[in-house]
């Protein structure tokens, strides 16, 4: 009778979390979803890339690139992304001219349906379809909508230690703003546990663009890490270099993630 009287009056237990999962950082994006009527939002408090193609310098900034996740089932989540601002300023070395623009980004909706793991565990697999609707200005903004398929996968090979890999093939915004074309690639890396709350990842990423304006094929090597305070919230910092003319010179970026 008192252990009944004890067991009525304590609070009820708490519901038991998966460990928190979140898409940033790194390139790669994670087969996980959100626990069933959770969400996490995650929020790039500042990014900053360097894009220089022979006389032309681009330095671009973004704050308040949000994502949103819902977690719909325990396999299902629902996303909606969007950039509060970016900054573009572009110099051309030759003359020393310098263009400046400024605005919002586009507004992307995912769906992600995991369908092994999706606590991301051993294996896991999902399928994530998404299209970005063209809401932004011309700054940061694509100027058409576009869509496309990433599978993502991660193999648990120790305690410590999992490999990655993101396939996906996009009908991507044409860079006129009038169209779509090709798009398609991968990343592979690997995640690192490296104490409780310290995580770390290294990752390459390969992309074909077959826009109508110039072929082009990117190749980009990533590193990023990520720590949990405690098991609702995580800070990150993340860089990502250029592996060839293609590709953007530098990425510096950090954010944070929090499960509500």
């Amino acid at each position: 009778m008192l252990v009944s009287i004890m067991l009525a009056a304590s609070p009820a237990r708490a519901e038991e979390l998966r460990d928190l999962c979140p898409d940033r950082p790194g390139l790669g994006t994670p087969a996980c979803t959100v626990d069933r009527g959770h969400a996490v939002i995650e929020v790039g408090l500042g990014d900053w890339t360097r894009d220089t193609q022979g006389p032309i310098r681009t330095d671009t900034v973004q704050l308040g690139d949000a994502l949103v996740r819902l977690g719909l089932t325990e396999s299902l989540e629902a996303q909606i992304g969007w950039t509060a601002y970016g900054h573009v300023r572009v110099r051309d070395r030759t003359d020393g001219t310098v263009g400046k623009a400024s605005g919002v980004g586009d507004v992307t909706l995912a769906l992600r349906q995991n369908l092994r793991n999706p606590d991301g565990s051993g294996f896991s697999i999902a399928v994530m379809p998404y299209a970005s609707l063209p809401a932004g200005g011309s700054a940061i903004g694509a100027g058409d909508w576009a869509a496309g398929l990433l599978v993502p996968m991660s193999f648990d090979l120790s305690d410590n230690i999992s490999l990655g890999v993101t396939p996906e093939v996009d009908a991507a915004a044409d860079s006129d703003g009038d169209g779509r074309h090709l798009g398609y690639g991968t990343v592979v890396g690997l995640g690192f546990g490296l104490s409780d709350s310290l995580s770390g990842a290294a990752e390459i990423s390969l992309y074909r663009d077959r826009d109508p304006a110039g072929r082009s094929t990117q190749a980009l090597a990533g590193l990023s890490m990520g720590w949990q305070p405690h098991g609702d919230t995580q800070f990150d910092i993340g860089v990502n270099l250029g592996l060839n003319r293609a590709s953007p010179d530098a990425e510096v970026y950090f954010g944070i993630a929090r499960r509500f």
